[in-house]
């Protein structure tokens, strides 16, 4: 499977008053906090790959942002190289895990070690057949996410109609963003690589 996904900065009131007028759903709240890894055998910047423990904790409708309260899932997430050049396209797998600490265990145990965290406040769209989500991240600002999932055959068409929804949203598509969070956060610190993976 290939997440497609267009990003740009963005004001999250005037996109929000947008998604109300095209009838968006409003899928929920989270706060994400995700754990990047570098690999033993490999230099994961260098091959533009990604491996990722994301602890999520649902806010509810009426929270504060804050880290408590809601449900909360783990998931461990491996993100392949980027694909095309008009959109963050990769490859990705992505499971559900049961205990965060005996993920965290057996990734030390196999010599793959912390490299970053990326915090973020994330409020989910649903609309069409496209999940529209305003991110608010620690250290960098408000963004918004265009995504889908699909086959390698369809890659083309996904990203046209996450095109259209960004348009539709008035968004501007040529203003997209490919460097992930990580690699945001990175370039801010003054990091060598601006250019580490999602």
């Amino acid at each position: 499977m290939y997440e497609v996904e267009l990003k740009v900065r963005a004001d999250h009131d005037r996109v929000r008053e947008r998604l109300a007028a095209v009838g968006a759903t409003d899928a929920g709240r989270v706060r994400q906090v995700d754990t990047y890894y570098d690999a033993p055998h490999r230099d994961f910047a260098s091959t533009d790959e990604a491996l990722r423990l994301r602890r999520q904790t649902a806010i509810p409708a009426d929270g504060d942002g804050g880290d408590g309260g809601g449900e909360a899932t783990t998931k461990l997430t491996y993100k392949g190289p980027l694909v095309e050049a008009e959109s963050k396209t990769r490859r990705e797998h992505e499971t559900v895990v049961a205990d965060d600490a005996a993920a965290e265990g057996i990734l030390s145990g196999l010599g793959f070690e912390p490299a970053a965290t990326v915090e973020k406040d994330r409020r989910f769209h649903e609309f069409e057949d496209y999940t529209v989500t305003l991110d608010r991240v620690d250290g960098l600002g408000e963004f918004v996410e265009v995504e889908t999932e699909t086959d390698a055959g369809n890659v083309e068409t996904a990203r046209e109609g996450a095109v259209a929804v960004m348009e539709e949203l008035g968004l501007d598509p040529d203003a997209g963003i490919r460097t992930s969070y990580l690699g945001l956060l990175l370039a801010d610190d003054g990091a060598d690589d601006p250019e580490r993976p999602v």
